[in-house]
């Protein structure tokens, strides 16, 4: 009887939970690698930047580049609006080519996270607005 109860319980929990993620909007299903690989450097520079830590920026703003240019170049999936999502991703890549310029001229701490955070914003709007 509790081996039947357990058994019950554990089915309906993931009935539960597969319904759940059956019922997820298709923009969050939407798997774009591109946007993860962006997303790794973003998080992996801009966060450090954040605590004063400009190193990985300084290290990795031509990766951040490179990423931002194969995200732009890759197919927007669907549960984006592809002609926002496209024109925000050019104001990206103009970005993040900007903070790239920033590092490599020497700029002080307080401009690259300036122009890092303005990346960032820009990362996020493509979260925000480009959803359908």
């Amino acid at each position: 009887m509790k081996k039947l109860f357990f058994q019950l319980i554990s089915l309906t929990v993931l009935a539960f939970f597969t319904t759940t993620a059956d019922a997820q909007p298709t923009a969050k299903k939407a798997s774009w690698k591109e946007m993860h690989d962006f997303h790794e450097v973003m998080s992996g520079t801009f966060h450090p930047a954040e605590e004063k830590n400009f190193a990985p920026l300084k290290e990795k703003s031509g990766m951040l580049v490179e990423r931002a240019k194969a995200w732009e170049k890759s197919a927007v999936p669907a549960g984006y609006k592809p002609e926002i999502t496209k024109e925000v991703l050019k104001r990206l890549v103009k970005q993040c080519k900007t903070v790239d310029k920033m590092v490599k001229k020497g700029k002080s701490d307080d401009a690259l996270f300036a122009g890092i955070n303005k990346a960032h914003d820009i990362f996020h709007e493509i979260m925000e607005k480009c959803r359908e």
